[in-house]
């Protein structure tokens, strides 16, 4: 049995907490300043992780690799699962022409870039990250915005940030969900909390796409559309979150961002032809023009459709209660972990939703999606492989980055950090955020942070006297703005538009947004712990 330590390091929390950091701070700074090729960066980093665990926390060799590669498997199933089907999905449009049918038809609603911008990369992203998340909205929506005519570093910074405010609820509301699971609080608490932070941050965001796609006169000229989609997606998010569903937030946010879209008037406008030669540098497809039959519209259109029904339908309690039958729980091989006040830690256990997991629904939408565009079987099995193929080394890079977070979970690093933020008493409200923003810079995911850090904001919290509801919630609210820096987002971006290996040119240019994001949502939850905001929380 290993017994976590908080302070193995001189009995010192802060020294403990210092030592800690060196994985992350090793993988951001090979990131960004040496420029390591992302899958070499977290193989580096998980070596730091796995050397900390055992030379400063004193972890057993043969339980740091066992921790180590449960966090891999973790990374392979269900996160590489889900963005492997759906991107599966995506190359199926791609072979029968579909997605240029679908380009075409996201290129009539406007052809001003920034409104293009708008409604793939914010609206139709948001989609995507309520159906799949785990990067397949920024790989997917990246190359549409290619396809349009943006050069491909202007695409993959614009999924990036787009791909923030839906992430608390993205997955069928998983990170939400996770969140309850972990803090004991009941699903519809977590998330009311959460849909008063994040619809604030859909207010700012589209102004920001706009403003990265053309500057100030972007800024000036398209404020109106872009302030109308992102109060509409608020709007919709926080009545969703707070009233209805927090698993169908993002799926009614994303329709009802993408109809006040349509719905303004700024929208119709042509471009002028000085703002299209400045922003797209790229090549745009003259096939844009084609006009294609109703039929192959609504073919175009199918996968996506499939996907919302299939999961819709996994939400009908009773499906949903016999797909959790299908979940298996297994007791993880050669690791015995327990925290310091003796209780065994998640780790122990590995659980496999067999069925009961995005990717296997994605997978069901992908065969759905063969039979209607007339995919061969054996065709669709070719493009399944080609995908993994194409993933090899953003599915190393998962794997790594997965493993590297286990590692510091298990061992106790991820806590000593927590616990070291936490002793920052009255600023913990402005520190928790950061936690959370953190914990998915490391792993990538809202769902890991909050599993990470959600029951530790919950005990600081109340150690501190603050809304223990407040402080989970900024985990996952502040975690949203960590993902765009994640070193498997950036892989994945890259991989998706030709960029391999310039995933450090990526995370100079979306850090400070991050940070800048970041600090936003932070005075947020600052302002929700006292009398000055404290009127918005339930």
């Amino acid at each position: 049995m290993y017994v976590q330590e908080l302070q193995p390091v001189a009995d010192s929390l802060g020294l403990s907490a210092l030592v800690a950091t060196l994985p992350l701070v090793i993988v951001l700074v090979l990131l960004g300043g040496v420029r390591l090729k992302a899958h070499l960066a977290g193989l580096t980093g998980l070596l730091a992780a796995a050397l900390v665990a055992c030379l400063a926390y004193g972890m057993p060799v043969g339980q740091t690799l066992s921790g180590a590669a449960q966090g891999a498997a973790f990374g392979l199933f269900p996160i590489l699962w889900i963005v492997v089907n759906a991107l599966w999905v995506y190359r199926m449009t791609v072979r029968t022409r579909h997605f240029d049918v679908l380009r075409r038809s996201f290129g009539r609603l406007s052809d001003d870039p920034r409104i293009q911008a708008l409604v793939v990369a914010f609206c139709f992203g948001a989609l995507l990250e309520a159906l799949a998340g785990f990067g397949a909205p920024v790989a997917i929506c990246s190359v549409m915005l290619v396809a349009l005519g943006f050069d491909p570093v202007r695409a993959a910074v614009v999924a990036l940030v787009a791909n923030t405010a839906p992430v608390a609820f993205g997955a069928m509301g998983t990170p939400v969900v996770t969140l309850a699971q972990v803090t004991g609080f009941p699903l519809d608490s977590v998330a009311s909390v959460v849909g008063r932070q994040t619809p604030l941050l859909a207010l700012v965001v589209p102004l920001v796409l706009v403003g990265l796609v053309d500057g100030r006169r972007g800024l000036r000229e398209t404020w109106v559309p872009a302030l109308a989609c992102g109060t509409a997606f608020a709007v919709a998010q926080f009545a969703a979150a707070n009233y209805a569903s927090a698993q169908l937030a993002d799926i009614g946010a994303a329709l009802a961002g993408a109809a006040a879209l349509a719905a303004v008037p700024h929208t119709r406008v042509p471009a002028p032809e000085a703002v299209r030669a400045s922003v797209l540098t790229g090549t745009r497809s003259e096939e844009l023009d084609e006009r294609d039959p109703r039929a192959e519209v609504v073919r175009a259109y199918t996968p996506y459709a499939l996907i919302v029904v299939i999961f819709s339908v996994a939400q009908i309690p009773a499906v949903k209660d016999r797909l959790a039958q299908t979940t298996r729980t297994y007791d993880w091989p050669f690791l015995n972990v327990v925290d310091p006040d003796g209780n065994p830690v998640g780790g122990n256990l590995f659980t496999w939703p067999v069925v009961a997991t995005g990717g296997t629904l994605v997978l069901l939408a992908g065969i759905g999606t063969a039979a209607v565009l007339g995919v061969h079987a054996r065709v669709a099995l070719r493009e399944w492989a080609a995908t993994v193929h194409e993933l090899r080394y953003a599915i190393l890079t998962v794997a790594s980055v997965l493993a590297l977070a286990y590692v510091m979970n298990l061992s106790g690093q991820a806590a000593t950090i927590g616990h070291f933020v936490a002793a920052a008493g009255a600023g913990l409200a402005f520190l928790s955020p950061v936690l959370g923003w953190f914990g998915v810079a490391v792993s990538g995911s809202d769902t890991s942070a909050n599993a990470l850090f959600g029951a530790l904001q919950v005990t600081a919290a109340r150690e501190s006297g603050l809304s223990p509801e407040l402080l989970a919630a900024a985990n996952s609210s502040g975690g949203v703005l960590g993902k765009m820096i994640s070193p498997q987002n950036l892989t994945i971006a890259c991989a998706a538009v030709g960029l391999a290996g310039r995933e450090g040119d990526l995370l100079r240019k979306v850090l400070p947004w991050s940070l800048g994001l970041l600090l936003v949502m932070c005075l947020i939850v600052v302002g929700q712990s006292s009398p000055v905001l404290d009127w918005m929380l339930p």
